[in-house]
């Protein structure tokens, strides 16, 4: 009987035993059941054309004297025009905008500035096509509203010339690789003009990045945090707003994703595998778009906050965030994490980088630099000194005199126009417009599933590591 019981109680303690001990493997392991979902959702890759090659590095022909067309004048393209007064080499041969008052303001910008006067299109919306069939045209500079973008470079590239886009280059894949293959095609420049690459403290940045000062850099963000309250209602046609609401995503990544990419080496030794985007309900959108439109907004698509994660092919990260909705101060984030270091210029300008990774030569009492705070106000100035890039060295000073935001839209036409004079590749190319721009449309469908992983493809078709860093390039 006894030795009955004590079977019956060492087998209730088994029992515990087990339950306990697979009690503590759920916890400890909390998966279920096992799934493959987390693969990306695969975006089809068109195959290049026989006899077509890529454009990474693309050189052409000097151009002297820069013959420039510039198609819309609304908002951005008449201080464009002015920057083109201050820049040698360049010449303004035609203007064309939709509403003629807006060409007749532009044409008083070269009257004053003592040059010859362009020729000019108005009054129709194709009159565009004309200033792209000119033979005094060598590159047709692009100011128009999103949707308008594609067409009009495929035409000025069919018609043998380089464009220079404003952000963002293309809302869909479909006319991304269009972009691409015409530029491959026609062996011409395609570039998107992203001016934050150009801003003081991220180009500075980016030389200490490239000289090591931060180590290996594994992860970057960026942003576009910018209430536009004050600004929705002087779209032509209320195109920005109308957009936004019909169109889920980051609709406007490129002033966070041109620092970070550069930063990282996209397509010059890295790649984007794929990305994960999240987003808020309209909650803010939804209210403006009847305050402004006063129409019904319960299908407003864009959310008021969207945020994606990227991972690379080497494995390191980015976060890409776009706010145009909610009162916060402007911020397009940009942060730089390394081994050895870290850069960050919202809403706080300053580098953290560890002591042993500076010289006493450079850095006043670099023995007080610690790896948890930001350097002090004496060796941050110090560090940007002795890494101020050579772009800025010899056009801080005209920039600022021209202006353009702070004087980076200046920098980003000079060197637009230095890069074509020379025979140079361009700082952005036709892979920049198409990565940075991709989180249009991919970000959308990563949203529409449930924040699903999505790929990005390789828009090189290959030619992502035949350049191991970018660099910019001089003529001496």
């Amino acid at each position: 009987m006894l030795r009955k019981i004590n079977q019956v109680l060492l087998g209730g303690i088994l029992c515990l035993s087990f339950v306990a001990c697979n009690s503590v493997q759920k916890a400890n392991n909390p998966v279920t059941e096992k799934t493959t979902m987390y693969q990306p959702i695969k975006v089809h890759t068109p195959k290049r054309a026989a006899g077509q090659k890529d454009v990474v590095n693309l050189v052409t022909p000097k151009l002297e004297t820069v013959r420039v067309g510039f198609i819309g004048l609304g908002m951005r393209g008449p201080s464009a025009v002015q920057r083109f007064m201050h820049i040698p080499g360049a010449k303004v041969t035609a203007l064309c905008d939709i509403r003629p008052e807006r060409v007749e303001k532009a044409q008083t910008i070269l009257e004053k500035a003592g040059v010859e006067k362009a020729a000019t299109y108005s009054g129709s919306e194709d009159a565009w096509k004309a200033l792209c069939e000119r033979d005094d045209v060598d590159l047709v500079y692009i100011v128009t509203d999103w949707k308008s973008h594609v067409p009009m470079a495929l035409y000025a590239m069919e018609k043998g010339k380089h464009v220079a886009i404003e952000v963002p280059g293309a809302m869909t894949m479909e006319e991304i690789w269009s972009l691409i293959d015409m530029a491959e095609k026609k062996r011409l420049h395609c570039m998107m003009l992203e001016n934050c690459v150009y801003d003081y403290f991220e180009l500075t940045s980016l030389n200490m990045a490239q000289q090591g000062l931060f180590g290996e850099i594994i992860h970057a963000e960026g942003s576009y945090i910018h209430a536009l309250d004050d600004f929705w209602t002087a779209y032509w046609n209320n195109w920005r707003l109308d957009y936004n609401a019909k169109h889920r995503g980051d609709v406007y990544p490129t002033h966070g994703m041109g620092p970070a990419c550069q930063a990282l080496d996209i397509h010059r030794g890295d790649k984007m595998n794929y990305l994960v985007s999240f987003d808020t309900k309209p909650f803010k959108g939804k209210k403006l778009y009847e305050k402004v439109t006063g129409k019904n907004g319960d299908n407003f698509q864009n959310g008021d906050h969207t945020m994606t994660m990227i991972k690379t092919e080497k494995g390191k990260t980015m976060q890409i965030q776009h706010n145009v909705m909610t009162p916060r101060p402007y911020s397009r984030m940009y942060q730089l994490t390394g081994t050895k270091g870290f850069a960050n210029k919202y809403p706080t300008e300053g580098y953290t980088v560890e002591p042993e990774n500076v010289s006493k030569d450079d850095v006043p009492n670099h023995e007080n630099l610690s790896s948890h705070g930001f350097v002090p106000k004496e060796a941050k100035e110090a560090l940007m000194k002795k890494y101020k890039h050579r772009i800025h060295i010899e056009l801080e000073e005209k920039a600022k005199q021209v202006g353009g935001h702070g004087g980076m839209d200046f920098i980003m036409d000079y060197r637009l126009v230095y890069c074509l004079r020379n025979g140079l590749p361009l700082d952005m190319d036709v892979y920049d417009l198409a990565e940075w721009s991709c989180l249009v449309p991919l970000s959308k469908i990563s949203l529409e599933n449930g924040s699903a992983p999505v790929e990005i493809p390789d828009f090189t078709r290959g030619a992502w590591n035949k350049v191991k860093e970018y660099r910019h390039a001089f003529a001496d």
